[in-house]
């Protein structure tokens, strides 16, 4: 099988996870780590730990600090997330925000390994260049103050990007008529996709302080509160 079979069969599968991915955010069966996960999604062929993904990636992948659809996020390894991570781009809501799917982040409901389905993600590099974020914890639903830094983003190629567009645009129909269900972190981006400013001026709670951190996007600070390490 050539690599560009393998890479288009690994996107069906990712489209096919995605129309089984529940609208509530996250998937309970199972342990899953995020490297597999972001490599069916994906359809980057990309082996070993999170870490040397973006090292793997070069000469085999394009690279670059935009985020896309269908990309995926490295995250550089820290003190307290050795492994490095790697998360699957499944919306880009502004050029500073953007929702990931992934794998082993937030402990949910007392346990690691779970799937989490359109999770907020913000630039907050003082240059926009994606090369630190903040991203939603749910244990604590907020984005808290942790900043992460990251390499940038691993692009598939462009017949698995076109799968990935037009699953994401069949996801955001299928979850319109459902979006008052959705998880505070879902209804963040929904209204940062409507109206940003409506943001600032409805939002309350969890909800009030993504916005604020979104309307100042590189605003943060590295002081960490969560409770957890996720990876």
């Amino acid at each position: 099988m050539t690599k560009r079979t393998r890479t288009l069969w690994g996107s069906i599968a990712a489209a096919a996870m995605i129309s089984l991915l529940p609208v509530s955010g996250a998937v309970a069966d199972g342990y899953w780590q995020c490297v597999p996960f972001a490599r069916l999604m994906s359809g980057i062929q990309i082996f070993g730990d999170a870490r040397t993904w973006w090292g793997q990636a070069a000469g085999k992948y394009d690279t670059g600090s935009a985020p896309k659809i269908g990309s995926v996020l490295s995250f550089k390894p820290t003190g307290r997330m050795n492994l490095g991570h790697v998360a699957f781009v499944s919306q880009v809501l502004t050029d500073r925000v953007i929702q990931v799917t992934h794998a082993n982040w937030s402990v949910m409901n007392g346990t690691r390994g779970q799937v989490e389905q359109d999770v907020t993600v913000v630039d907050v590099s003082p240059a926009g260049d994606w090369s630190q974020v903040k991203v939603w914890y749910d244990p604590i639903r907020d984005l808290g103050t942790t900043v992460y830094p990251t390499h940038g983003f691993i692009y598939q190629n462009a017949q698995a990007t076109t799968i990935a567009v037009a699953t994401s645009k069949l996801a955001l129909a299928q979850n319109a008529a459902v979006s008052l269900a959705k998880s505070a972190a879902n209804q963040v981006a929904a209204s940062v996709r409507a109206s940003p400013l409506d943001i600032i001026n409805q939002a309350a709670d969890s909800t009030d302080r993504i916005a604020a951190l979104i309307a100042a996007a590189s605003g943060g600070s590295s002081e960490d509160d969560k409770p957890a390490a996720p990876r």
